[in-house]
């Protein structure tokens, strides 16, 4: 296998907030963020691979605490962390929110009160230290969901129900599969919204390269009619490949801090959900991954996305994580080993063996993670299809060294 790979960079829109805290506090103002002096407030975080996201809720306890009020922290993140309150507990440390470090408590457990359904067809919950506060705030990043498209993806609305309702909600609502996240989950949403428990939610959208570009505090009833706006600009600013046939993805890395999907399937154009059609672009005949992010805590939801792994990968994977969050989601295929190969050179070997037709020049593209798709490495069938669209940043060269491994992106 003698293919040489060209590195090249391309470019996207790159608005950011240049000042975090700022940003916070001015959208977290006395006219919206409006409570009893001495209350105490329950901010919810949990999303992983959020950027700035310490920062982002740091300065949201620290705008509680100017304006009078006593806040703690819970983690709102569902069947998580092998859904334990000291699991949750370690990966809000993990993304650098601690008591220390946020200037107040967090207080992490699996309890969970029941709410009134308002008749819906499924019982709802609340996290009891959430529900026992005098009001809640809640941060999340607003995006393209993994498992499906609708009005409200990932975001406040699923916040509301799948990481405020813990693991108990977490599995009511994937029990449905597709119709309970876009149909139940909306409806769940908003019921949860009309209790007056919570105050406010601090949506963010990232553009292409992982920055903070937006960060809006909402109330209840507008969550109900921005977060589908904020979800729309999420995705015009998603990263995209330069171009739409490619037959192997080489991914360095998946994880649970790249996507809730290990590899972000809006971006791989993969679903492999049933009931929800794959995207029409970009067609790739053969995914490759070969490596876990540490930050995933061996959980390799995702893996089930790629054909080939390697050992390197599979010797990672904690499968007692893995399989809490695949069985509370019910979607297994994003859960099921794919063949490993000992080697990165074999993984791309088989790959491209899966990718048929040998007498075609292979596009092949390699990639560090679906979260960065600015650099990336192309074999020469892709750099003669898009060179005049992209800045070249080096001479073509082996993928790997002698070992066998991926040199260093």
């Amino acid at each position: 296998m003698n293919h040489q790979f060209t590195k090249i960079r391309q470019q996207f829109e790159r608005p950011v907030i240049a000042n975090i805290e700022q940003a916070v506090a001015s959208q977290l103002n006395a006219e919206k963020l409006q409570f009893a002096p001495g209350a105490r407030i329950a901010i919810g975080a949990g999303s992983r691979g959020i950027a700035n996201i310490a920062r982002i809720t740091g300065a949201v306890a620290a705008a509680v605490k100017a304006r009078g009020g006593q806040p703690f922290i819970f983690p709102a993140m569902g069947s998580h962390g092998g859904a334990t309150g000291e699991g949750q507990r370690e990966i809000l440390a993990s993304y650098g929110i601690t008591e220390d470090a946020m200037g107040c408590p967090i207080r992490s457990s699996m309890e969970v009160v029941p709410v009134d359904n308002g008749g819906l067809e499924l019982p709802l919950f609340m996290d009891k230290h959430a529900a026992e506060s005098d009001g809640i705030i809640l941060v999340n990043r607003i995006k393209p969901h993994t498992a499906f498209h609708g009005d409200y993806e990932s975001g406040l609305i699923k916040m509301s129900v799948i990481g405020l309702g813990k693991e108990r909600l977490a599995s009511e609502i994937h029990a449905y599969g597709i119709y309970g996240l876009k149909t139940l989950l909306p409806q769940a949403g908003k019921r949860l919204l009309e209790t007056g428990k919570i105050l406010l939610g601090v949506g963010i959208v990232e553009n292409a390269y992982d920055e903070t570009a937006i960060i809006e505090a909402m109330t209840p009833p507008e969550i109900l009619t921005r977060e589908p706006e904020l979800l729309a600009l999420a995705k015009q600013m998603l990263p995209r490949f330069p171009l739409d046939d490619i037959d192997v993805l080489v991914v360095d890395r998946l994880g649970k801090d790249i996507s809730g999907s290990g590899m972000d399937p809006n971006i791989i154009g993969r679903m492999r959900i049933r009931g929800e059609a794959d995207a029409e672009s970009p067609r790739i005949k053969v995914i490759v991954v070969t490596d876990l992010t540490d930050a995933s805590h061996g959980n390799a939801c995702g893996i089930g996305l790629a054909d080939v792994t390697t050992r390197r990968l599979a010797d990672k994977v904690d499968w007692h994580a893995t399989y809490t969050n695949g069985v509370t989601s019910g979607f297994y295929e994003h859960f099921m080993l794919p063949i490993v190969a000992d080697t990165d050179a074999q993984a791309l070997s088989w790959g491209i063996r899966a990718s048929h037709d040998p007498r075609a020049a292979k596009k092949i593209v390699r990639i560090k993670d679906t979260l960065h798709l600015s650099e990336l490495y192309v074999s020469d069938a892709v750099l003669a299809a898009v060179k005049n669209n992209v800045e070249i940043l080096g001479e073509p060269q082996s993928l790997f060294d002698e070992s066998g491994s991926l040199q260093a992106f």
